[in-house]
């Protein structure tokens, strides 16, 4: 297991930069940077890049836990708020280039676009239900809701469904892409309806003492 301060002063940092080049990628083909280019379409480009990171970005930090667990390296957990961040934020980017850059702030159009074509309608809920989560990520926000923190939180879980079936109902041809997604959500779901199903029974075996109970409730959503 690394050391707390490799963790804080390489790992992290490394991350942070690692997550941050999608967004670069698309600075650099705007600009041209190296030959890049954002072809024919640049706005359908621009969004489908950050949709589509968006996405990945939720199911990596839906992993996180699993992870952890079957390779028994509790220090991913350290890893999570920034994931899940950097999700909000490519999510987020996602839904202000389609605002901008697709609809130009044509309010008419964007109100009846989100009420009346469905994908909108569930990306947009999706991006509303992460709101709560990026503002509640703070230690000072987790130590001031206690355990509704943790069931805050769960809507992660919704979120990713949300966005898989977002991006299944997106695509106009091939759904290959969004059914592994919604596989790998179902496979990360499934796993910790198993351990949430087994983990009373852990807990009635291994209690040594009712002042002990505390020690068996989850530590992440």
């Amino acid at each position: 297991m690394p050391s707390p301060t490799v963790i804080r002063r390489v790992i992290k940092p490394a991350l942070f930069v690692l997550c941050a080049l999608p967004f670069l990628s698309i600075v650099w083909a705007a600009f041209e940077i190296g030959g890049a280019t954002l072809g024919t379409n640049p706005v359908e480009k621009v969004q489908d890049t950050f949709g589509q990171w968006g996405l990945r970005f939720l199911v990596i930090t839906l992993a996180v836990t699993p992870v952890r667990d079957w390779f028994g390296q509790p220090w991913l957990v350290q890893l999570r708020r920034m994931l899940g961040l950097y999700a909000f934020f490519y999510v987020l980017m996602h839904f202000l280039t389609w605002l901008l850059l697709d609809q130009g702030l044509y309010w008419s159009g964007i109100l009846e676009d989100i009420s009346k074509r469905p994908f909108i309608t569930i990306g947009f809920t999706a991006l509303l239900l992460l709101i709560p989560l990026a503002v509640t990520s703070t230690n000072k926000m987790m130590r001031r809701l206690g355990k509704r923190w943790k069931s805050l939180h769960r809507l992660v879980y919704v979120i990713s469904l949300l966005a898989v079936w977002h991006y299944y109902w997106q695509v106009k041809a091939d759904t290959t892409e969004p059914l592994i997604y919604l596989g790998i959500v179902l496979v990360l779901l499934g796993w910790r309806g198993w351990q949430a199903r087994m983990r009373p029974q852990r807990t009635v075996v291994s209690r040594p003492a009712p002042k002990s109970l505390g020690e068996n409730l989850p530590d992440n959503p």
